[in-house]
């Protein structure tokens, strides 16, 4: 069994895909990707084929033009509809003070489905990705006024697979990045509401999730973690309130998605940015227990 092996998208592969598709004229996606899955032997920790990855990954290669997927034999689901992400009334009163005016605000891990509720409803309709689904370890985050009025929005969940100038800079080789991923998470979220305008409040709020996430993981799901990532699209961000949060720019994306492994940039050119979150986190993360960081 090869646990988390990703295939690499080279030329024969693609066409192993196009063939795979071509000699399965009435398969759907979902089967597709199984199939595939079952060929590469790409399979999480149980044994249970990644096939929700590989659709991720075909999605992406048929949006860049390099193999076509067979339509979808159900109707995609439109945001906001009664089987997607219910859109919620929200109160836009803008907000618009210094913001020693709002603190000490109010973090709330979100736990209750009516919580759950809210997040989706306000990263579908005003985050420019709209809502994803949570895969593995994830947690959310609602920011709100000490009146209850809601702020902010941010979403971490599993880190990139592989990711070359950050794994240079944790000092990460394969083995190592196989064992100790875990122990880190991506923001892949971070909403301020667009009524909400507030200097300095998008830094503030993430040095107020850095110091308490670790501890939120562990209770959570029974470890900690040790380092913050974030990718933030050249060109659309400037990155300026991870900058004043003292975020480290490491790099930046080739363009090749989660998966990687492949030559043609499917994705957009990503700056990344990483958190340390103790003193000891790379030797905590490359099993250096020498090393003090």
């Amino acid at each position: 069994m090869s646990i988390n092996k990703r295939p690499e998208i080279t030329n024969e592969l693609i066409g192993f895909i196009r063939q795979t598709i071509s000699d399965n004229p009435g398969m759907g996606r979902s089967k597709l990707s199984v199939m595939l899955c079952e060929a590469w032997d790409w399979r999480d920790s149980t044994g249970r084929t990644k096939d929700m990855s590989c659709r991720d990954l075909l999605a992406a290669l048929d949006k860049s033009g390099r193999i076509t997927l067979p339509p979808p034999m159900r109707t995609p689901r439109r945001r906001g509809d009664s089987k997607g992400v219910k859109h919620f009334i929200h109160d836009e009163t803008p907000i618009a003070v210094k913001l020693r005016e709002l603190q000490p605000l109010c973090v709330e891990v979100v736990t209750s489905k009516e919580a759950m509720g809210q997040f989706k409803s306000l990263i579908d309709q005003y985050h420019y990705l709209g809502f994803d689904r949570c895969i593995s370890e994830s947690m959310a985050y609602l920011v709100y006024t000490s009146g209850g009025k809601p702020l902010a929005c941010l979403l971490f969940g599993s880190a990139a697979w592989a990711c070359r100038d950050r794994d240079e800079f944790i000092g990460w080789g394969k083995e190592d990045r196989r064992s100790n991923l875990i122990m880190t998470t991506n923001n892949s979220r971070f909403l301020i509401l667009p009524w909400v305008k507030v200097p300095h409040l998008a830094s503030h709020i993430l040095a107020v999730i850095s110091k308490r996430i670790s501890t939120d993981w562990e209770q959570k799901y029974g470890h900690s973690i040790y380092l913050l990532e974030t990718f933030v699209e050249t060109g659309r961000f400037k990155g300026t309130c991870y900058q004043a949060a003292n975020w480290i720019n490491v790099g930046r994306t080739t363009g090749r998605g989660r998966n990687g492994g492949h030559n043609y940039a499917i994705v957009p050119v990503k700056d990344i940015y990483l958190y340390p979150l103790t003193k000891g986190w790379r030797a905590m993360l490359t099993g250096n227990v020498k090393e003090q960081s």
